[in-house]
C-alpha cells in the first residue's frame, strides 16, 4: 500500500507540474498596429484597447492614438479610434473614464466617443508608463526614468512616492491596500541597458516600499496582472512573459522578441494578450 500511495502522489504531483508548466496556445494576432504599448481588455463589450506610440516613445509628435480590436479574433475594429496624442502608453478605466500615459501628461478620454476630455500635467516627469485604478477611484501612474509614481485623486496629479528604491517602476497594480510594481531597474528605460529588478509593494497608506518575496531579480519588467495568487508578468528587453509568485518566484511561460509590453489579461478566460511593439502586433494566448 505505501508503495501504490508513493507511486500514485509522484503521478499527481508530476500532473500537477505538467499542467502548471503546459505551453500556452497561441490563439490569434492582432496586425497593423503602430509600436502598440498596452493592451486593456473590456470582455463586457468583446474588445481591448490598444495604445499605439507610432514613433519614439518619448517625443511630443501627436502622432499616437489609441484602437479597438475584437477579443476574439484580434481583427482591428477601429485603427485610430482616439487621436491627438503623443506617444500613449499605460491604460485602465476608472470612474467611467478611459486613462493613458502619455510622456508627461496623464490623459482623460471619453470611452463612448474617444475624445480628449482631461489632461493632467506631471511636472519633470520624462517616461510616464503603466497606469492603474485603485477601488477608490483613483489613478496610479509611473514615471520610468524619474522613479516616480503619480496619483491622480479629486481631479489632481500629484507625486504619491518617489525614490530609488521603487527601482524605476513601470508596471502597476493595485490590489487590496498595496501597489504591486514591475520594476525595470537602474537607470531607467532611456538608457541602453539596465539592471534587472523584480516585483515590489507599496503600502497604499503609509507608501512603504518593500520586495514582494525574496527580491530575486527577473529582468527589465514592463507588465503586470493578477492571475489569482500569482502574476503575469513581461520583461520588454528578454522579450519574456513570466508567472511569479508571492515568493517571488519566477517560471517563464513565453519566450517571445524583445518589445513584449504592457500585457492584458482576462483571468476568467485564462486569455492573455502581449503587445509586440517592434512587431506591430498583439498576440493572443490560451494559458493552460
Amino acid at each position: 500500500m505505501k508503495t501504490i500511495g508513493a507511486a500514485l502522489a509522484l503521478i499527481l504531483a508530476g500532473g500537477a507540474l505538467a499542467s502548471a508548466t503546459a505551453e500556452p496556445v497561441k490563439l490569434w494576432e492582432a496586425e497593423g498596429l503602430k509600436t502598440p504599448e498596452s493592451v486593456l481588455p473590456v470582455p463586457a463589450e468583446g474588445f481591448a484597447y490598444v495604445s499605439n506610440v507610432d514613433g519614439k516613445p518619448t517625443e511630443k509628435d501627436g502622432n499616437g492614438f489609441i484602437s479597438k480590436i475584437s477579443l476574439a479574433d484580434g481583427k482591428v475594429i477601429a485603427l485610430e479610434w482616439a487621436k491627438g496624442l503623443d506617444a500613449p502608453k499605460g491604460l485602465a478605466l476608472a470612474g467611467g473614464k478611459l486613462y493613458t500615459a502619455d510622456v508627461d501628461q496623464l490623459v482623460e478620454i471619453d470611452p463612448a466617443s474617444g475624445k480628449i476630455v482631461a489632461k493632467y500635467e506631471a511636472p519633470g516627469a520624462t517616461f510616464l508608463n503603466d497606469v492603474a485604478a485603485g477601488e477608490d477611484g483613483s489613478v496610479y501612474v509611473s514615471d520610468s526614468n524619474t522613479s516616480t509614481i503619480w496619483r491622480l485623486a479629486g481631479g489632481k496629479l500629484e507625486k504619491f512616492a518617489e525614490g530609488p528604491e521603487l527601482k524605476f517602476p513601470n508596471g502597476l497594480l493595485v490590489q487590496g491596500d498595496k501597489l504591486i510594481v514591475a520594476a525595470w531597474g537602474a537607470p531607467g528605460t532611456s538608457a541602453e541597458k539596465s539592471d534587472a529588478a523584480s516585483l515590489l509593494e507599496v503600502g497604499l497608506a503609509d507608501k512603504k516600499v518593500t520586495n514582494l518575496g525574496d527580491g530575486t531579480p527577473v529582468g527589465n519588467l514592463d507588465g503586470i496582472e493578477a492571475d489569482g495568487d500569482d502574476y503575469i508578468v513581461s520583461d520588454w528587453v528578454a522579450g519574456k512573459v513570466f508567472r511569479i509568485g508571492k515568493s517571488g518566484k519566477a517560471e517563464e511561460l513565453l519566450a517571445l522578441k524583445q518589445g513584449a509590453a504592457d500585457l492584458g489579461y482576462v483571468a476568467a478566460d485564462k486569455l492573455l494578450l502581449v503587445p509586440l511593439m517592434m512587431e506591430g502586433k498583439v498576440a493572443a494566448y490560451k494559458l493552460q
